[in-house]
């Protein structure tokens, strides 16, 4: 029988990044929020614990109060953080582990925060992007909180014993496994797994599994996707065809992939383009100008015509009103919600409010796109196919390349 599966996350787009990779394993994987987050029939829940901009204590205890009302006997636990270490990974790691060992459930972290298929990797305990130090990014620039991105220096930080497994190590499976015995044995913390290709992860993945019962796993879709490929195949299930209106695409992310991949779309003519100052919503525009802004977006929509919808781009943002900004931008795009052939958004905090607002409170996965932009069908007052995708995720085509993919359903149903 299919063990059952928990994920706590700290945004929705992570959520479902880590959720699709056992839906294409043929599961039932569905995300929720809010009041939403729980689907009893799901092989794997993912929870968006929307904790990205709390404070330390309060995002811990966020993770320790979903974990007891989720957490069941014999559920396999993965906790995803982001892969560049924003929001508060290390305090909600140390809570979580804490209430496993309240529970008396295994509580030896499996850390392993890379993701080589987005240049994510993990070498010497330390966080690299594209080969370059975390540190020396503008991603760590703009948003970081450790002192540094050495994963075992940020885990004594809370108080938590963590022990390197160095490459060579994970790529040997009786020398990890050792490694894994000593540490449950000696009631180690964590283990600092390096990864810098994909096969370290399936390495890692194949190594921890049998102690199932005694580990739990951190780290993003990576060692979610390498998890769910060491389970059986099973039948996916077929995705409806789409809505009738136009596809709606928002990027609130201040990430320059995303801005880049919008820039190129914007080049070709073939959407509508929507900018919103974050200044006028903040503040709240005047009724008049909200409709007229509304109407722009839904207007062109029920006509079948596509439409882009950003954010200003700010480069002295503050990155603590990002959750205002999406809640303010998503009242706006509420009014097109009836003329939706699909949903593609950019960022976890404006994916999240704008669905919330749509009075949606989840998403059943289905598919993928590309490494970090899932495809899966809204749960609540609307059923219509949405992407997500991490704002510093993905290519200059990748906004392209959701849109094709959700007129193709719109036009033909399932490819």
């Amino acid at each position: 029988m299919t063990r059952r599966w928990l994920i706590l996350a700290d945004d929705l787009t992570g959520a479902a990044d880590c959720g699709i990779a056992f839906a294409k394993r043929g599961l039932a994987a569905t995300v929720g929020w809010g009041n939403g987050a729980d689907a009893p029939g799901a092989a794997v829940l993912v929870i968006d614990a929307d904790s990205r901009r709390l404070s330390a204590e309060a995002a811990g205890i966020r993770h320790r109060t979903l974990l007891e009302a989720h957490h069941a006997p014999g559920t396999l636990l993965i906790k995803k953080i982001d892969s560049t270490l924003r929001g508060q990974p290390a305090q909600e790691l140390a809570d979580t582990a804490r209430a496993l060992r309240a529970r008396g459930a295994g509580s030896l972290a499996i850390l392993a925060p890379a993701f080589p298929a987005t240049g994510r990797t993990t070498e010497g305990g330390c966080v690299l992007i594209n080969g370059a130090p975390l540190e020396s990014t503008p991603l760590w620039a703009r948003d970081h909180t450790y002192e540094s991105a050495d994963l075992v220096e940020v885990m004594a930080g809370v108080g938590m014993q963590a022990r390197l497994v160095p490459v060579e190590t994970v790529r040997d499976p009786q020398a990890f496994g050792a490694a894994i015995r000593a540490a449950l044995a000696e009631g180690a913390d964590a283990l600092v797994c390096d990864a810098v290709v994909p096969a370290d992860l399936g390495a890692i993945a194949t190594a921890t599994l049998p102690f199932a019962e005694q580990v739990f796993w951190i780290g993003s879709g990576g060692i979610a996707a390498a998890l769910a490929g060491c389970l059986p195949q099973a039948a996916q299930p077929c995705l409806p065809p789409a809505g009738q209106g136009g596809v709606l695409m928002v990027v609130g992310s201040v990430a320059e992939a995303s801005r880049a991949a919008a820039r190129k779309l914007i080049a070709t003519g073939e959407v509508h383009h929507v900018v919103v100052q974050p200044e006028s919503l903040l503040a709240g525009p005047p009724p008049e100008e909200a409709a007229r802004i509304s109407a722009d977006i839904a207007g062109p929509l029920s006509r079948g015509q596509d439409v882009l919808v950003e954010i200003a781009a700010d480069a002295d943002a503050d990155l603590s009103v990002g959750a205002a900004l999406a809640t303010a931008l998503a009242r706006l795009l509420a009014p097109a919600a009836p003329h939706l052939s699909g949903l593609f958004a950019t960022g976890g905090e404006t994916a999240c409010a704008l669905l919330s607002e749509l009075g949606i409170h989840g998403i059943d996965l289905v598919d993928e796109i590309e490494p970090g932009v899932p495809l899966g069908i809204t749960r609540g007052a609307f059923a219509f196919p949405v992407m997500t995708k991490a704002g510093a995720f993905g290519g200059p085509d990748t906004i392209q390349h959701a849109r094709t993919r959700l007129r193709a359903m719109h036009h033909a149903g399932a490819k």
